[in-house]
């Protein structure tokens, strides 16, 4: 198990704690301190959840689990306390986040939400309220991490000379990886469902305004968007740019917190918002998303017209709907120009782009692109243009699809020649480890330690523990 990993198993500590409270197992645990950091106890069942739940997801340690669990649980506490020394700040929205992942994570294991509540003997109320202190912790730890390793660099003769002394059977294996153009085209919303989303909404309001039902209960029930609707229609504090133009606009006009807004239509679909407070430049609403629902008729319209495209694109014939008007031999970045709704590709020859905490690239893993356009790039030769399929883009919305697999790159061991970005990222990683290991150290020496005797022979990952 990777130290990364084993962190994040330590800051779910409580939430595992808490989780399996009513576990038989851990009622029969007599309980007792068994180390002491700075004022912080670790109690035995600390210890004995985090094991439990280490044996049910089927992670192993590395190293006697008596040992590395509470040194995990230990090097959590040096982290935590620090990042609440340092005011390491941890937003609502991460927090939510984070458990609404987790929870997720959680069911496609299980199977459904209702054999996640009958495991955990909790409603999912209940198992969200006890996730969040676990996850608050997780975020503080996490940033507290990136703070102390911000400023590290590395420089290229740094990588290069980690590359040259680093065993075979050691350099990294690059997965396949893919560079995929797309154009997509929004099947045409029928005027009778815009009236419909519309009416709901209106609807929404009077009930509202008439008392007969609050903001937060129509939020949850009839909400499309799934992050805010759990929370009643809730959004965090949110600066005007990170928010569609037409939402902010209507949003930031909003003065009273007992009016609902006009009905604005957004990227995502149509809004009512409800002011909760302001806070400089920030805003904080509440509001219900409604999207419409697109006809099999307009959707096989458009699926149409891809097919004309896909075979215009293969001949290099221009389709029909140009009239004759195209010269020259017709290519997918032609169709892209030309037909493309993906305002986030258009302008670069359809390219789709991969953006991560390294940066942004071109070069997808096949893991990394949309479900869909992975199942539509798999199997095509390099230059080929695939069949029109039906996929959700990043805005929620269904949008038909076509794409080009513009280049392919097969797996193999790392180059210092081709793939440096990652060679560099590999020593990056190291140099973190490095001095986030150094840090606790250092930490440790600097810390009250006590340990029940019995841990006194325990091989430690960090130095320091025992005196």
């Amino acid at each position: 198990m990777n130290k990364r990993f084993l962190v994040i198993l330590v800051l779910l500590g409580s939430l595992v704690s808490l989780g399996n409270a009513q576990n038989d197992s851990l009622r029969a645990i007599v309980d007792e301190v068994i180390w002491v950091v700075g004022d912080e106890a670790i109690l035995k069942s600390d210890v004995e959840a985090m094991r439990l739940q280490s044996e049910q997801e089927g992670l192993r340690w590395s190293g006697d689990p008596d040992c590395s669990i509470p040194e995990q649980i230990a090097v959590q506490k040096l982290f935590l306390n620090q990042a609440v020394t340092d005011s390491i700040e941890v937003t609502e929205s991460e927090i939510t986040n984070g458990v609404e992942q987790y929870i997720e994570q959680m069911i496609s294991m299980i199977g459904s939400r209702e054999k996640l509540e009958e495991y955990q003997k909790k409603n999912m109320a209940q198992i969200r309220a006890d996730l969040r202190e676990s996850f608050r912790e997780r975020q503080m730890v996490q940033g507290m991490q990136r703070k102390l390793t911000e400023n590290i660099s590395v420089s290229p003769a740094e990588v290069r000379r980690f590359f040259k002394d680093l065993p075979q059977d050691s350099i990294p294996f690059v997965p396949t990886e893919v560079e995929v153009q797309i154009i997509t085209m929004q099947p045409r919303i029928e005027q009778d469902e815009i009236n419909r989303v519309k009416e709901e909404l209106r609807d929404y309001t009077d009930r509202i305004n008439k008392g007969e039902s609050t903001f937060q209960t129509l939020a949850r029930f009839y909400s499309e968007d799934p992050g805010s609707a759990r929370r009643g229609g809730e959004l965090d504090y949110t600066s005007r740019i990170e928010l569609d133009p037409a939402f902010a606009n209507v949003a930031f006009s909003l003065t009273d917190p007992k009016k609902v807004s006009k009905i604005v239509e957004s990227e995502f679909g149509f809004h009512i918002i409800q002011l909760i407070d302001k806070r400089g430049e920030k805003i904080k609403v509440r509001h219900i998303l409604r999207k419409p629902v697109m006809s099999d008729e307009a959707v096989n319209t458009v699926m149409t017209r891809m097919d004309s495209l896909v075979t215009a694109i293969r001949t290099g014939e221009a389709p029909e709907i140009l009239g004759g008007h195209f010269k020259g031999t017709f290519t997918f970045e032609d169709g892209v120009a030309l037909f493309s709704d993906d305002k986030d590709t258009r302008n670069n020859n359809g390219l789709m782009a991969n953006v991560t905490q390294e940066g942004r690239t071109s070069r997808f893993k096949m893991a990394d692109l949309p479900a869909e356009v992975a199942k539509a790039v798999d199997g095509l030769e390099v230059g080929a243009v695939s069949a029109p399929f039906l996929m959700m883009n990043n805005r929620g919305k269904s949008v038909c699809a076509i794409v080009k697999l513009k280049n392919r790159r097969e797996g193999h061991k790392a180059t210092i020649t081709e793939d440096f970005q990652i060679m560099k990222n590999v020593v990056m990683a190291k140099q973190r480890e490095k001095v986030l290991h150094d840090w606790v150290v250092n930490r440790i020496k600097s810390t009250y330690v006590r340990l029940n005797e019995r841990y006194r022979d325990c091989k430690f990952e960090y130095e320091g523990w025992v005196r």
